[in-house]
Formats: C-alpha cells, sequence, structure tokens
C-alpha cells in the first residue's frame, strides 16, 4: 500500500465503523448493517435434519413493517415486515453458526430492506444471509453438505467470524 493510499484510508476510516478493503475483502472495524428491528427466537427439538447429526436448532425471526431510514434504499417510504424460521442441525457445526447468526443479529447484518427476489416486491424485509428455511429438500433445504461451511464464508465476508 502507497503511502498516499495509506492517508486515504486513514482519512476513509474517521467517517465510518468500518472499512472493507477492496482488493483482499477483510474488514477493518465493526462492520454494521441495516436491519430493521425485530425478533430472533431459538429452540431446541430432537429430531434431526436430513443428511445431519443430532437434533434440530429452530430459529424464527419476525419483523415489523416500518418505515425506511436513510440506511435504506427508499427513506421515507414504508416497507412490509416478515416472519421467516430456519433450521441448523444441533450439533458442534450447527450451534458455532447459531452463535456466528446471533453476533450478524447484534450487529445488524442478518436482514436488510430492499427487493424480495422470491416475491418480486420492493420495500420488503430480505435475507441479507443466507438460511435453510425447509428441512425437506430443495434449494433453501436439507440436506446441503457444504451449507454450514459457506454461510460461515458468507458471515466472514461481512466481518463475522470466530476469531
Amino acid at each position: 500500500v502507497s503511502t498516499q493510499s495509506t492517508g486515504c484510508i486513514v482519512a476513509c476510516r474517521g467517517k465510518s465503523e468500518w472499512l472493507q478493503c477492496p482488493v483482499c475483502q477483510a474488514t477493518y472495524g465493526i462492520r454494521t448493517g441495516s436491519m430493521p428491528n425485530g425478533t430472533m427466537n431459538v429452540s431446541r427439538s430432537s429430531g434431526s435434519l436430513p443428511g445431519q447429526k443430532g437434533g434440530t436448532i429452530t430459529i424464527q425471526y419476525k419483523f415489523p413493517g416500518g418505515v425506511q431510514d436513510s440506511r435504506h434504499p427508499n427513506p421515507g417510504v414504508p416497507y412490509s415486515g416478515t416472519s421467516r424460521t430456519a433450521y441448523l442441525p444441533d450439533n458442534e457445526e450447527g450451534r458455532e453458526v447459531l452463535k456466528l447468526f446471533q453476533l450478524a443479529w447484534t450487529r445488524k447484518l442478518l436482514f436488510t430492506v430492499g427487493r424480495s427476489v422470491t416475491n418480486n416486491t420492493d420495500n420488503t424485509t430480505v435475507w441479507a444471509i443466507h438460511h435453510k428455511t425447509t428441512t425437506g429438500g430443495g434449494a433453501y433445504g436439507w440436506p446441503d453438505p457444504t451449507y454450514l461451511f459457506r454461510v460461515k464464508e458468507e458471515l466472514a465476508a461481512v466481518g463475522v467470524e470466530n476469531k
């Protein structure tokens, strides 16, 4: 990094709580997002997810609608809320991802307000980090032998990782 670039980085750092390197994608500082207020509730059951050992962790998210603020694409415009349910295996790796989800939740990185590709609607609460939302297969369900690895990479890309 050149001296001139270092000066730019230092100047930018004072204007934000976090920066992401455009070359290596490393995050410096604590990245926060634009997730609207809502609730995250976790429960456990003994039944296993397809292709996984251990029980099941169920995460229920609820977001009321509201009005977008300066962090969102259309400030002053109402957005619709949503309820979502996600599933993780209740094993060592699943519990690790749950802790990362909880950290991402406190940093407001799991959801955002934007366009729902699934419902083809704007100004709605949408996923910012992929979750598994069914227990019976398909693109959004289990089994998926590489999901836990991929979601940890996705979380690390926004600065949420075990250190």
